[in-house]
């Protein structure tokens, strides 16, 4: 089963989909949300109240999902100090008791495997909801393992751009080059996505 270590995103950077070049991509692609992120789409979307956050970090989504008065369960594969560390999501076999729900930006080298297991491993009907760049809309590969099942619910586009800072870095990164949206799966659905500007 893979883990998240290694590298390929320079060849992903010449492609346009990442402003980041290989020795510069964190180890591990930690790349942290900026929790604004959430609150916009926390305006637009009725959240379930129980959440599965699988790559957690040092937490930003996961506290302003409490602040918002959400139980979230978190672990993530590094033991950053927050959340259950140690914890591969991809060699996961079950979601946590009464939890229908994964909501996550996950390490961009991992995006389809995410994907695929998160829909694997949820509930008919349960959703799962992932901070992504919006190229990973392209590619026919993804196309064919995805897209094509109908299982993209909604797409929530933010109309002007947020931030991932390196190592949870706000401080340095405070600008981006790359466009983001929530991507909204829905296990069992099969139909045309919905699009929503926040």
């Amino acid at each position: 089963m893979k883990d998240w270590t290694g590298n390929h995103s320079s060849q992903f950077a010449a492609l346009g989909s990442s402003n980041h070049t290989e020795l510069e991509r964190e180890s591990n692609d930690f790349y942290a949300t900026d929790p604004r992120a959430l609150t916009a789409l926390a305006e637009h979307m009725k959240l379930p109240h129980l959440i599965y956050e699988c790559a957690c970090g040092t937490g930003h989504l996961v506290k302003e999902l409490t602040r918002l008065g959400h139980e979230v369960i978190a672990t993530d594969l590094i033991d950053r100090g927050f959340g259950k560390g140690g914890v591969n999501f991809l060699e996961v076999e079950s979601m946590p008791e009464n939890c229908d729900c994964i909501l996550t930006n996950p390490p961009y080298k991992f995006t389809t495997e995410f994907i695929e297991h998160a829909l694997k491993i949820l509930p008919k009907g349960g959703k799962a909801i992932f901070l992504l760049n919006v190229n990973i809309l392209a590619g026919k590969s993804r196309f064919q393992r995805i897209y094509s099942r109908g299982v993209l619910k909604e797409l929530y586009l933010f109309s002007s751009r947020i931030v991932c800072a390196k190592n949870g870095d706000f401080e340095t990164y405070k600008s981006s080059a790359v466009n983001y949206a929530w991507f909204v799966f829905e296990k069992g659905f099969c139909g045309s996505t919905l699009l929503h500007w926040i």
